[in-house]
């Protein structure tokens, strides 16, 4: 045996040593949580602490990098860093985002690719432009804000581009900005507490249809309102129905507010025209209840379809009744900067909030709204950024699908593998009896989420197709 041949052969045995004391770890701390996890106030961050430290243990003994990333997946986050992006194929070289984006500094590597960075240089030069012209209106973002809700310039183009996109019919004063949606939603729900159902905690109830995002019922529940769950069905796709809604605000009439994501996290089904339609018909016989509409996942599918969604709301009579929830986090991959804004049908009502922004944060941070108005022309005048973004979204639901199949074929994982609208970041499914996401991640390595921490049973998993590649995405590109 050559010497060549010796050290290739010790290579193996140590890193069949390492993946065998990764799965050991793996059985460890899957136990060690089992018991944590459903008691914790957040299971999403639970997890992702569970895979932080048996990545650091892994540290610890010296398991190489490569044999880690393998055998330890964390798929609980949505989120996208774009400078972790590896895929590419014959349209577009999804490497590029974090440069078209501007997040990529001049000449800066990408996993082969290297950054321009003159987006990067624009935005910071449009800066100070949009400084200026705010300076000129008459409008120092550098003072305190009366109404705390952003500059006006800003709002106007919101209002202009609501229209332009979607036709629907807003005055800058009925747009709010917010550091995300998530922020936007706590405000209001604050604001609509304080001004519009005060009362003693409970006196007011909110609807969450389950399985749905879990951030919003904490914040409800700390500002004093009653939430109630209604489970959806797998046979609706998860979707609250026109009927359930009719009956259930009918049985409780404390209800003031309906939760509705459009494109669903965690489940990753999207209402139709038609099925908005009737949910908003509906809505017209509770005139007193208003629909929190989140926009957070509009635009990480097809456009023309998220067109044809929106649609229902531009022709609803009583657009009044809903306020829209926007961020720019998930459709763009902006987690960080934390671009955000409500958009209230209603003008008193957008008015009556605006006392939650104003009392919260006194003024929204001067660069961040700069910056907010560069990156918003910015994306303006290159739409194709969100459709090379929606494109590489659509590859990693794919190859994930791909890699569920393979695994399944041979763990029997899943009782069905569902695969949604083509919208959204993540893969729902329908585990197996005896299987949990513990089992999952003692047998595979992949960190997910469980139905519970979105209200519903544990039977079901979520899976973000956020910060690590899937294996073998170039068997799916095209």
């Amino acid at each position: 045996m050559t010497t060549q041949e010796i050290a290739e052969k010790t290579r193996t045995a140590k890193g069949s040593d390492s993946r065998s004391a990764v799965i050991q770890l793996r059985r460890e701390f899957a136990s060690r949580y089992a018991h944590q996890v459903s008691s914790a106030a957040s299971p999403i961050r639970a997890i992702a602490k569970m895979t932080q430290e048996i990545e650091a243990e892994c540290e610890k003994q010296k398991i190489p990098p490569k044999i880690m990333r393998q055998e330890i997946v964390n798929r609980t986050i949505g989120d996208i860093n774009p400078r972790y992006i590896v895929e590419h194929d014959d349209k577009y070289d999804y490497r590029s985002i974090a440069d078209l984006l501007g997040l990529a500094f001049p000449q800066e590597r990408i996993n082969g690719y290297v950054s321009s960075g003159k987006v990067y240089q624009d935005l910071r030069r449009q800066m100070e432009t949009h400084e200026r012209a705010l300076i000129k209106s008459g409008w120092d973002i550098h003072m305190y804000d009366i109404a705390g809700v952003g500059n006006p310039i800003l709002r106007e183009w919101i209002a202009e581009d609501q229209l332009k996109q979607w036709k629907l019919n807003f005055t800058k004063d009925q747009v709010l900005l917010s550091t995300g949606s998530l922020d936007g939603l706590d405000k209001t729900l604050r604001g609509l507490r304080a001004v519009k159902w005060n009362g003693p905690a409970g006196s007011v109830a909110m609807l969450f249809p389950a399985p749905s995002f879990g951030v919003p019922e904490w914040q409800a529940k700390m500002h004093g309102y009653e939430v109630i769950r209604l489970h959806t069905e797998e046979s609706a796709q998860y979707k609250l129905t026109s009927e359930q809604l009719r009956s259930f605000l009918n049985e409780h009439p404390s209800v003031r507010a309906v939760y509705l994501t459009i494109s669903n996290n965690p489940t990753a089904y999207s209402y139709t025209y038609e099925e908005l339609q009737s949910l908003l018909q509906t809505m017209c016989a509770f005139p007193d209840t208003l629909v929190l509409a989140d926009m957070a996942y509009i635009g990480t599918g097809d456009i023309a379809k998220d067109k044809e969604r929106m649609r229902a709301f531009a022709e609803h009579p009583q657009l009044d009744q809903i306020i829209f929830f926007w961020s720019m986090s998930k459709a763009f991959t902006m987690t960080g900067d934390r671009f955000g804004y409500v958009c209230a049908g209603n003008p008193e009502i957008a008015q009556a909030i605006s006392v939650s922004w104003v009392n919260g944060i006194a003024a929204l941070p001067a660069e961040w709204q700069l910056r907010f108005m560069a990156f918003y022309q910015h994306i303006q005048k290159h739409p194709e950024i969100r459709e090379i973004i929606a494109s590489f979204y659509a590859l990693r639901r794919r190859a994930l699908e791909k890699q569920l199949r393979e695994l399944n074929a041979k763990e029997g994982l899943f009782a069905e593998l569902l695969t949604g609208d083509e919208t959204t970041i993540y893969n729902w499914s329908r585990l197996n009896k005896g299987e949990s996401v513990f089992t999952l991640f003692e047998k595979t390595g992949i960190a997910g989420v469980p139905g519970s921490a979105f209200g519903y049973s544990d039977d079901h998993i979520r899976l973000s197709v956020g910060i690590h590649p899937v294996p073998g995405w170039e068997t799916v590109t095209g």
